[in-house]
């Protein structure tokens, strides 16, 4: 019996284009690597073991080729191999935003720039951004070795050179300072926060998933700690970001980040109306069994948005 194909995820965005199951034949095809981590299940359902780091790492390249044109894409052992239909959501609601500001009109092509905070090693929005939109991306991280990845995956992929610059943040404690120049003008600001408060967090929460998936295999997403982890833990570096950015009103049309917990809307959205934002808009994202939120803001006056130039 041919395996079942899944109705359409209509939880995600209406343009993402992983709203139906993976078609593990066609991405076999664009990387015959995976074909060997793909089995029929229980319900009869073509699928990987998503515990196992490298048939997560092998579907990620098969979709990056398949879907994105990216040819040359590796992340080294123990980094965050992110879930790329969630990752895809998130650059299709902030075209949503943008294009609300530009009558209704997504803006498309390098003009339009965005600032990646933690890029991490896989660099996949900006791959993702650039890929269906065109945009252009400056991507920063504290650590150097995750910057180093990246450079290897836009020089392994020439379309992408033009398209991703990177920049070292060299004072940690800091998240626009050093990176914003006076002369800078994004379109928007993009961030997966780190979600504990620290490594012991990190681990306990890791290992709680690892026994839901019922294996004793490590989890498939990895992760370094300045990716998974930070004082303060999620909370911490929001605020933090809220209260940097009002030192760059108009630098940037629209800061966003996404939100894990939503226990922490509440203090998010109490600082934000401290510090005088003019705008917030909250998205809910729901991917599978998980709910998380886009929080957006911007400092620009109705007049000073309608006057921006994408």
């Amino acid at each position: 019996m041919k395996p079942k194909t899944n109705p359409e995820k209509t939880n995600l965005h209406p343009r993402n284009q992983h709203r139906s199951r993976y078609d593990f034949e066609k991405l076999g095809r664009a990387f015959p690597e995976l074909q060997s981590f793909v089995f029929t299940n229980d319900h009869n359902v073509e699928t990987i073991d998503f515990s196992n780091s490298g048939a997560v790492k092998a579907l990620n390249k098969a979709i990056l080729i398949s879907d994105y044109g990216i040819t040359n894409w590796d992340i080294p052992q123990h980094y965050l191999c992110p879930p790329i239909p969630g990752r895809a959501d998130y650059i299709h609601h902030i075209a949503d935003l943008l294009a609300n500001a530009n009558n209704g009109i997504i803006p498309t092509g390098e003009n339009t720039c965005g600032l990646d905070i933690g890029i991490g090693a896989n660099c996949i929005y900006p791959i993702i951004g650039n890929s269906v939109y065109n945009w252009s991306f400056v991507g920063t991280d504290i650590d150097e070795n995750a910057l180093q990845n990246c450079k290897k995956i836009i020089a392994g992929n020439p379309k992408l050179i033009e398209a991703i610059s990177l920049q070292l943040q060299t004072e940690p404690r800091y998240i626009f300072k050093n990176i914003i120049l006076p002369e800078d003008r994004f379109a928007f600001t993009i961030c997966n926060p780190p979600f504990h408060s620290s490594q012991l967090e990190a681990n306990k929460a890791s290992e709680r998933k690892t026994s839901n998936l019922g294996t004793k295999k490590i989890l498939n997403f990895g992760g370094q700690n300045a990716e998974l982890w930070c004082n303060g833990g999620e909370i911490g570096f929001i605020t933090q970001m809220i209260y940097e950015s009002v030192k760059y009103p108009l630098n940037c049309f629209w800061f966003t980040t996404l939100v894990s917990k939503k226990d922490n809307l509440k203090t998010i959205y109490r600082t934000l109306n401290k510090v005088g934002a003019i705008e917030i808009k909250t998205i809910e994202m729901n991917q599978g069994q998980k709910i998380s939120r886009l929080v957006a803001w911007t400092f620009l006056s109705e007049q000073q948005q309608k006057e921006w130039k994408f």
